[in-house]
């Protein structure tokens, strides 16, 4: 064990955050922390690394282990460069080949017993050296720093000129290089694009040290860790296995914690009835009785009534007419900030009953592809157009859609004027809005609760065609899976940007990466995409300095949208037809070696009619072998 919480209590004024949390992880362990917003996970962490104190209870940190924490916010400034910041993480290495290189010059002018002392120093600090890996410093600081999506041009940057996105993952970088015993990270995956995000998967699994990790990002979860840590109601629980073990499991156990709440509600209430009648016969005897159970339901112990999965947040989205079949026409779309090509001459059509995904590297222009159809700003050239009868609903992660000088209330009210005081609370109430928050200012707003603002105006919108970016940015886990079962019973149509793998998986059913200025589609869910990325990328969007190589067949910029559907149809006609061929190679095979059997058998050599049988049927086998073993060839390449 090198971390352990015991009986850890917080509360702030009144309200009480933590209850008796204990959980312990394993040297090497990879665990999630995993709760509502508001549960307490960054204040868990922070007390985990002593910036707050527990009310009671105590943090265990084995024995001359180190903790590395990676908060939500960073706020590094100064004027050295991004380069220059992480490769402090690595300073006593630097250090320590300065002082190899001023023994090296020393040593030239010691001799005798002088210099044998030297130079075992020496060794003993190159050793060192080596064991650190000294000789890549500067490799492994490049590396991270590219793995988290910074290009080696903007290695020079100066922190105060970062956003703080960038900063967070300059802190990032540099935590990682420390390589602390225990790694703490509050919502690592927050500012990393998909590219990075793995990269970052791929560095913890092989992390040497343990890490505990908040995050909203099921998908990472589901790759990295092997025990997960639920804060509910401001109690703890702990789960072997990854998010989707926990997910199957937590479902078991709330079933079992409801029955047993609905089973001791029963039972009191069957015991205040018999105290009800037993006082009602009003004989000293049967008061007493009545008394005695009353002391002892005194002493009963209540269990808290369980949360309903999904009871808060409540999302229903409907269209209120149904548009025509071809929802969106895009043809030829380009933008350029010069010096810098986004995308240029790209067609794509979306149907209704589509949920289209758009993913990509941050930057490429996935936003941008958003405000185009919304006509927030204009494309070089090309067209986007609507079909017959689409309404669009606009979700925009920087809700920009909301006016920050109003109330919550107001905001609602002045776009849906027809609605009553008590409609518009009832919708703000289901978005967990209640009481006199709904007369809060937007601008004093965190992020998720502008989010679920967006969200109730969407969904009194009754469009039928949804543009949303990043709509999961800043929800928690359960908020995210309510969104996800709306979206998957909605009729309509859906656009969406998102970085979220899991969201992805759960409600695309069409992926366009923009990759290399081009998009690229994937007729399926996140997992078909992964599967078949490196493939169609070759093929529609290969890099810039590899299209002069490409082959003399069609290349990527000669194909409209229509003829890579076409394409993707006939790979995977072929795909089926090898399968296919296989399985009638094994089947021929197979029977070539019961014919061959058959004729070593003694009755069969005395046979001569069964013997000719044989023979026509093996030599009919050969020649369709033969003809199958060719095209097997030809699909196979």
């Amino acid at each position: 064990m090198i971390l352990s919480c015991q009986g850890v209590y917080k509360s702030f004024v009144t309200t009480e955050i933590l209850h008796d949390i204990n959980f312990h992880i394993e040297e090497h362990e990879k665990a999630a922390l995993i709760g509502v917003n508001g549960a307490g996970k960054s204040t868990l962490l922070k007390i985990i690394t002593g910036e707050y104190s527990p009310d009671q209870g105590q943090v265990i940190l084995a024995r001359g282990k180190t903790l590395g924490y990676l908060a939500q916010h960073q706020d590094i400034t100064g004027d050295k460069t991004i380069y220059q910041e992480v490769l402090e993480a690595k300073q006593y290495v630097l250090d320590m080949e300065a002082r190899l290189r001023t023994m090296e010059e020393t040593m030239k002018h010691l001799s005798g017993e002088e210099l044998e002392n030297m130079m075992e120093a020496y060794t003993r600090l190159t050793h060192t050296f080596e064991l650190e890996n000294g000789y890549a410093v500067q490799s492994e600081v490049t590396g991270v720093l590219k793995g988290l999506g910074f290009p080696e041009e903007e290695f020079d940057r100066k922190l105060d000129a970062l956003s703080g996105g960038q900063k967070t993952r300059v802190a990032l970088g540099k935590l990682l290089l420390t390589k602390p015993d225990v790694l703490l990270l509050d919502e690592p995956t927050n500012h990393l694009d998909m590219e990075s995000i793995q990269w970052l998967e791929t560095y913890l699994l092989n992390y040497p040290g343990a890490v505990l990790i908040v995050s909203h990002d099921r998908y990472f979860l589901d790759r990295i860790v092997t025990r997960v840590i639920e804060l509910e109601n401001g109690r703890s629980m702990m789960f072997l296995g990854n998010y989707s073990q926990y997910n199957e499991k937590k479902a078991i156990v709330r079933r079992s914690q409801l029955n047993a709440y609905l089973n001791q509600q029963r039972e009191l209430q069957h015991q205040e009835e018999v105290i009800t009648k037993l006082k009602s016969f009003n004989r000293e005897k049967s008061i007493k009785r009545a008394e005695s159970r009353e002391k002892m339901l005194e002493k009963v112990e209540l269990l808290e009534k369980p949360q309903e999965v999904h009871a808060d947040m409540r999302i229903h989205l409907t269209p209120r007419i149904t548009s025509g079949n071809d929802v969106l026409t895009v043809t030829g779309l380009t933008k350029k900030y010069p010096p810098l090509t986004l995308f240029e001459n790209q067609d794509f059509i979306i149907h209704r009953g589509e949920r289209v995904a758009i993913i990509g590297n941050n930057g490429t222009g996935k936003t941008t592809i958003l405000k185009i159809i919304n006509q927030l700003i204009q494309a070089d050239a090309g067209e986007c157009r609507l079909g017959s009868r689409v309404q669009i609903g606009y979700y925009d992660q920087e809700h920009q859609v909301l006016d920050m000088n109003k109330t919550i209330f107001q905001e609602i009210s002045d776009a849906y004027p027809n609605m009553t005081q008590t409609q518009i609370r009832n919708v703000l109430a289901s978005f967990l809005f209640t009481n006199e928050e709904v007369f809060l200012p937007i601008k004093n707003l965190s992020g998720g609760e502008r989010g679920r603002i967006s969200l109730a105006k969407l969904m009194l919108s009754n469009a039928n065609f949804l543009i949303l970016d990043e709509p999961t940015n800043h929800l928690d886990i359960t908020s995210k899976e309510i969104l996800e079962e709306a979206l998957k019973e909605y009729t309509g149509t859906v656009l969406y940007v998102s970085h979220d793998r899991y969201f992805i998986n759960q409600t695309a059913t069409r992926i366009l990466e923009l990759t290399n200025q081009k998009l690229v589609n994937y007729i399926g869910n996140y997992d078909y995409y992964l599967e078949k990325k490196d493939e169609l990328t070759a093929i529609y969007a290969p890099e810039a300095e590899t299209t002069t190589a490409a082959p003399t067949t069609e290349t990527a910029a000669a194909l409209d949208w229509k003829a890579q559907k076409e394409e993707q149809a006939r790979l995977r006609k072929k795909e089926n037809e090898l399968k296919k061929v296989e399985k009638r190679i094994a089947e021929l095979e197979d029977r070539d070696r019961e014919i061959d059997a058959e004729f070593n058998l003694p009755e069969t050599g005395t046979n001569l009619p069964r013997c000719q049988e044989l023979s026509k049927e093996k030599a009919k086998n050969t020649e369709e072998l033969e003809e199958l073993y060719e095209r097997w060839e030809e699909l196979a390449e």
